[in-house]
Parts: C-alpha cells; sequence; structure tokens
C-alpha cells in the first residue's frame, strides 16, 4: 500500500509541476512548497501564496548535481569547493553558489548567487528523477505561520488545495544549514 500510495503522488505532483502548479512534499525538517524553478508564473503564485519578497531568491532542491549544472556557474568553483560541496551531500546543506547569466532572476532575486542542494530524502530524490530536474523548496507555511511538520499542519492550512508527495519529514528540529561556497560563511546554522 505505501509504494502504490507514494508512486501515485509522485505522479500527481509530477502532473502538478508540468501544469505550473506548486506541491507540498516533506524535506527534512519541515514540508516544503515548490514548483518548476525555470516557471515564472509558477513562481510567482508561490511568492503570491506566501506573501514572499521575490528579491528573496529561493533554494533549489535536486536529486543530483547535474540536476543543478543548468542554474550555477560550476566553472567558478575550484576543485576543492566542488569536493567539499560533493562530499556534504546529499543532506540538509544548502549551499550559496555563482550562477550563470541565464539563471531567471525569480530565482536569485536580488543576488547574483543560487541556493541549491541535493536532497537525501528518498521520496524527493524520486519526485526530482521523474520530473526531470531541481525544483524549488521553500518552507510550507503562509505567512506569519508555523511551517507545516505534519500532514495534520497541511490540512490546516492548505486544506486540499495542492498535490501533497506522500512520506514523512525526518523530524529535524532546524532547518538546512546555508553555506556560501565561494566565502565560507555560514549563512544559518542547520
Amino acid at each position: 500500500m505505501y509504494k502504490k500510495n507514494f508512486f501515485s503522488s509522485v505522479k500527481k505532483c509530477v502532473k502538478e509541476l508540468n501544469k505550473e502548479g506548486i506541491i507540498i512534499y516533506p524535506t527534512e525538517a519541515v514540508f516544503g512548497l515548490g514548483c518548476d524553478p525555470d516557471s515564472q508564473i509558477a513562481v510567482k503564485k508561490l511568492v503570491s501564496l506566501k506573501n514572499r519578497s521575490i528579491n528573496k531568491g529561493f533554494i533549489l532542491i535536486a536529486e543530483n548535481y547535474n540536476q543543478l549544472k543548468s542554474y550555477i556557474a560550476d566553472h567558478e568553483l575550484s576543485s576543492s569547493q566542488r569536493d567539499y560541496m560533493l562530499s556534504r551531500w546529499p543532506g540538509p546543506i544548502t549551499f550559496i553558489v555563482p550562477t550563470l547569466p541565464q539563471t531567471p532572476i525569480w530565482l536569485t532575486g536580488q543576488f547574483s548567487s543560487l541556493a541549491v542542494r541535493i536532497t537525501d530524502h528518498p521520496n524527493v530524490k524520486e519526485l526530482c528523477n521523474q520530473f526531470g530536474k531541481p525544483i524549488i523548496s521553500t518552507s510550507a507555511n503562509i505567512s506569519n505561520q508555523n511551517p507545516c511538520r505534519t500532514f495534520k499542519d497541511i490540512k490546516k492550512q492548505f486544506g486540499n488545495t495542492f498535490p501533497v508527495l506522500f512520506g514523512k519529514t525526518y523530524g529535524y528540529e532546524n532547518p538546512s544549514e546555508i553555506r556560501n561556497i565561494i566565502t565560507g560563511d555560514l549563512i544559518r546554522q542547520g
């Protein structure tokens, strides 16, 4: 039954992503809201839903590093920076990386960089695999409300508005750590 529910939810989520819609999915600490990072329409819906400034930029969450290469300026990373980043993935660490000129401004916001993470959550990995690219990752909550940690929280804040990827969060207390790979600065403690 678990596999049937899971694969059914993946199919529904991928269909919604392809329709420029928003989905909800489990991450390491909380449930996330996601959409197609290449769809300005989908990102505008997400920004409106969260009442969030487009200037903040977003995190991209992916199954593997190759899924991120069309967004980041990999050639600007030293081999030691890349090796360090890859040694920490998959996992709950987000890195700030330089971007390619064609990376959409709705992803970077006011920055010339982008936040990226390779997840170790098997359900999200399968979602990104089936979708064929990364998705946006931002906490599932309406502005000024707590992030959703359970299905009950999702129901309370969003009802049945969005498809939900079947699965649980890992229950981590803190959101993912964020580090700037260029400067080495710790932006957010995990």
